[in-house]
């Protein structure tokens, strides 16, 4: 089965006092390009997922987006000890000075060792982290599998339309042979045609000379070629089809040569209806590029 490159999915998760919400979503790119926004105090949270995301996906433009807070929005006070020590120590040093020189001291209040920088930590996400992380990765497991189920359902819609474009270009491949053959005995005879001019007018002319160029002229014009290889190139883009997995970038490259068979056609066409046919075929190849650049 093929996937699509397009997809989303979201999700939301609670641990404790922690709540978080999911955003994944993708477009088409030439390769893998992950664009992680998530916290970065979680231990090892980006690298786990970074590795997850590559395990589980070929390509694509991936955004993953996960918003972390305390449930309610509520902030957590931490006090450090280790600091307060320190300030409660400084703060003995300074009023042992004062008063060895006679100073006398206002008394020193909780609330203004609290409001020192470092006593008191509004930012610091509490304890747990490794406990957290594992938690957030569990719940992103549904999120993930939800996402490349999307792709999938997106994969099945592109299959249907790839296959009907394959029908559509075999269909005119097999309108090109026909034309081609129709215009056969007409293209012998304009040869014969220009031959006898040339005679005609060029006394003295070659006539062996002037028949193999004409030869070429008509080799030149001969399309059995073109109309092989886009015949072949059709069992290839179906063989990829039903193989499935990343045949993206294969696709695109399948495209590209039936495009360049269909603009050798035209210009080797030297009828009006085997023109036509011709910007049909390119028509329908294009589409079908569009389409297939979606592949993963």
């Amino acid at each position: 089965m093929i996937r699509s490159m397009t997809g989303f999915a979201s999700g939301r998760g609670t641990h404790e006092l922690f709540e978080w919400s999911w955003e994944l979503r993708a477009v088409n790119a030439r390769g893998l390009d992950l664009r992680l926004r998530v916290p970065d105090w979680a231990p090892g949270l980006e690298a786990e997922l970074r590795k997850r995301l590559s395990q589980a996906l070929n390509r694509g433009s991936v955004t993953l987006g996960l918003r972390l807070g305390r449930e309610g929005g509520a902030t957590a006070l931490s006090l450090d000890p280790v600091q307060l020590d320190a300030m409660l120590t400084a703060l003995a040093t300074v009023e042992d000075r004062a008063l060895e020189k006679g100073i006398s001291l206002a008394p020193s209040r909780a609330a203004d060792l609290l409001a020192l920088r470092g006593v008191l930590d509004a930012g610091k996400e509490a304890t747990g982290d490794a406990q957290l992380t594992n938690a957030i990765l569990a719940d992103f497991e549904p999120v993930l599998s939800d996402f490349i189920a999307m792709r999938k359902r997106e994969g099945v819609a592109l299959l249907a339309v790839l296959k009907d474009q394959i029908d559509q270009i075999e269909s005119l491949t097999a309108e090109a042979s026909a034309a081609a053959e129709a215009r056969r005995g007409a293209t012998e005879s304009a040869v014969s045609q220009a031959l006898a001019r040339v005679m005609d007018a060029a006394a003295g002319a070659d006539p062996d000379r002037v028949a193999q160029e004409l030869a070429l002229i008509a080799v030149k014009a001969d399309v059995t070629e073109e109309i092989d290889r886009l015949g072949a190139h059709v069992g290839a883009a179906r063989e990829l089809l039903a193989k499935g997995g990343a045949v993206g970038r294969k696709l695109d490259f399948l495209t590209q040569e039936f495009n360049r068979e269909a603009n050798t056609l035209c210009s080797k066409s030297q009828n009006p209806e085997l023109t036509r046919i011709g910007l049909n075929l390119k028509a329908v190849i294009d589409q079908m590029r569009e389409q297939v650049q979606n592949v993963e």
